[in-house]
Parts: C-alpha cells; structure tokens; sequence
C-alpha cells in the first residue's frame, strides 16, 4: 500500500513548468497577450492543447477558433492565466487512468466545467482577481494524484474500502500522514503559483483550522463546487465521488446561496 516514501518519491518526479509555459505566463500576468500568444506558439503541445480546450463545447464558441492571438484575446488575462496552470495539469495527468474510469477528454471538460463556475461564484461573492480565479486550476490536481498514488493498489484499497467506506483522502492521510490536499500544496509551489492558490486549494478540503475569512469563504464554496461537479452521472461512474469526504458543517451556510448561482449558469447555458 501507499507509503510516505513513494509519495516524495512522486512529489520530486513532478516536472517544473516549461519554459515556454512559464514565459507565456510572464506575458500574460502582465497584460501582453500579444506577446503571450506568440510565446505559445513555439510549444506546439500548448498550442494544440489551447486550440483544443478552447473549442470544446463547454465554452460555446459557434465557430472554431484556431488563431492563438484570437484565442487569448478572447479569453483575457484571468482566464488564459488559468488554463494556462490547466495545462500545467496535463503534464501530470496519465495517459490511461488506473484508479478511475475516466476519459482524457472527461477530465478536460471536468476542468472546463469548475473554470466556468468558479468564474460565476467569485463574481457572486465579489471576489473575483487573477490569483482567486486560477485558484480552481490546482484542485483537479487531486484527483491526478489518487489516482497515481492508488492505482496500482487498486484491488486492496477496493477492498479496505468495502469494510470501512473510507475515502481515499482519509486513508491517504491514516498511512502517510500527508493529505491529497498536501500533495497539491507542494505541486503548487514547485510550479512557482501564488501562494495564495495553495492556501484556497488546500482549505477547500474543509478541514483546514486556521485560514482568514476571505480564504475560508473561499474554500467553502470550492468544496461545495467540487462536490455539486463530481456528483454528475459521467463522474459518478468514473468512481471520483469517492475520493475525499463531503464536509457538509463546512458548506451548510452558504448552500441554498450556492444553488441559486450553479442554477443560474445552469439555466443560462
């Protein structure tokens, strides 16, 4: 089973950001989509990626878009900020899933689907920046990393689980004392993001003690997010209801405020 020393092991195995990734989004935190999109255009893995994500239906663009230069404009800073770190995601993700039943291209709309929310939530709460926006990009992350940590134990965790129903954030924590939560603190930090996206990622997992109320506020909603996401029949069957636990203390305040906006973007597709 998991141990402490295959998930540093796995934690210094991460790749850094490229280069090419990294100055694209040195341009675009500046403002210079221009320069940003010429940037991208010398890594032709961003560029199919950016295309690709970009033209799926989630974002609703009649038309195909293909230029680099149309497809930052369109997007804006906060949100090529964002799919940017998306991509980041990509190079972690595997090429066949070994934990859950899940597609590529399942776990890119899972993505686009929490971007596109979260957009709606901080726009709700009136917190909407660059560093709160992005902040929605690291928490897939979790669910790459169960996957990589359990996947080849699969038939033993199938079967710890059936005796005592434990998600596989809390069995994580009980072998190696680190949480899914932990793990994506430490990729966020080898990926040089804001601190600030780490602190909200990891407080979303709502068992952080001692965070600020905006952080706070925060992560509720971000927990409540994932868990309204991960509740649709494709991830259900994909088993990624099951990897961390639903915190329902955490997020009874705020979930009638919460329904009320996920329906509204639900209604307004």
């Amino acid at each position: 089973m998991v141990n402490q020393e295959q998930i540093l092991r796995y934690i210094q195995n991460i790749p850094p950001a490229p280069f090419i990734v990294k100055q694209t989004l040195d341009y675009v935190r500046v403002g210079d989509l221009t320069k940003a999109a010429k940037c991208a255009e010398e890594d032709p893995a961003l560029k199919f990626y950016l295309k690709t994500l970009v033209n799926r239906p989630i974002y609703g663009f009649r038309n195909e878009v293909s230029d680099l230069a149309q497809i930052f404009t369109i997007l804006g800073i906060s949100t090529a900020q964002q799919i940017l770190y998306n991509y980041l995601l990509t190079l972690l993700a595997p090429k066949n899933w070994g934990l859950f039943h899940l597609k590529t291209q399942q776990f890119y709309d899972l993505q686009a689907s929490l971007s596109r929310k979260w957009v709606k939530i901080l726009s709700h709460l009136g917190l909407l920046t660059h560093d709160t926006e992005s902040a929605i990009t690291l928490l897939p992350a979790s669910i790459i990393v169960c996957d990589a940590l359990f996947g080849e134990y699969k038939s033993e965790v199938e079967q710890l689980r059936s005796v005592k129903a434990l998600d596989y954030n809390t069995i994580l924590y009980r072998l190696t004392k680190m949480s899914l939560f932990d793990i994506c603190t430490e990729i966020g930090q080898k990926w040089e993001l804001p601190p600030a996206i780490s602190r909200i990622v990891h407080a979303s997992s709502g068992l952080d003690q001692e965070v600020d109320e905006k952080e706070k506020t925060l992560a509720k909603w971000m927990h409540l997010l994932l868990f309204y996401e991960l509740s649709q029949n494709a991830y259900v069957e994909a088993g990624l209801n099951e990897f961390i636990e639903f915190q329902i203390e955490f997020v009874q305040d705020i979930y009638e405020s919460f329904m009320q906006v996920v329906e509204y973007d639900e209604s307004d597709r």
